[in-house]
């Protein structure tokens, strides 16, 4: 046999689209069901496929899940850490700064993609989930623990475990705002509620009284 055949095959394109077919319909099923509520069969409809192929791409449910959620986190990730970058080569980052890099990125991705918002919703999952800790400190644990220590340079006489814990407040607030927003505007009834610019205020003022 020689290395032509024994070398494993590239996917063709049929197969990468149908993959990400499939993932997309998995990121909405699960976000709206969550991981207990939801089937492949569900994902397979939502798709518009077969239950075999969801099977075939996924591995199964809990794995066909993680891929769901590592998916995107790893982009995330970049464009928090280049945001920073950006900020500290301008100087010492300010608390409202370190936030804005780290809030920004995301709301800016899920503004207008429906796909985003459900990812929000499935990280939302995760973090409430501690039957998923694996899931986050792999994907969003080492992003996390570079803006905390950021936010620790600025408050050197606070305990890292009050840091972590105003920054998991902060956290939910940001996924309160994606995923919430509707709830948001139809208190505010004039469409104009829920910016970065709150969400940033809003957790600044929080974590600076927090923190001194």
């Amino acid at each position: 046999m020689t290395p032509e055949t024994t070398r494993k095959r590239a996917p063709s394109r049929r197969s990468l689209a149908t993959r990400a077919r499939i993932l997309d319909a998995a990121e909405r099923v699960f976000a709206d069901k969550g991981f207990a509520g939801a089937t492949m069969r569900d994902i397979a409809a939502a798709a518009g496929t077969q239950v075999g192929l969801v099977h075939h791409h996924g591995h199964g449910k809990e794995d066909l899940f993680r891929q769901t959620i590592a998916r995107r986190a790893e982009e995330l990730a970049r464009r928090r850490l280049d945001a920073l970058a950006v900020c500290k080569a301008q100087g010492t980052p300010t608390l409202p700064a370190i936030l804005d890099c780290f809030f920004g990125p995301y709301l800016n991705l899920a503004q207008g993609d429906a796909q985003w918002l459900a990812y929000a919703r499935l990280v939302a999952h995760v973090s409430a989930d501690p039957a998923w800790r694996d899931i986050s400190e792999a994907h969003f644990d080492p992003t996390a623990q570079v803006f905390i220590a950021e936010i620790a340079a600025l408050y050197p006489a606070a305990p890292r475990a009050r840091i972590a814990a105003v920054f998991v407040y902060s956290v939910s607030a940001m996924l309160a705002l994606v995923t919430s927003r509707w709830r948001i505007d139809a208190l505010a009834q004039d469409g104009a509620a829920g910016t970065l610019d709150d969400l940033v205020a809003f957790c600044a003022a929080g974590l600076g009284a927090s923190l001194t």
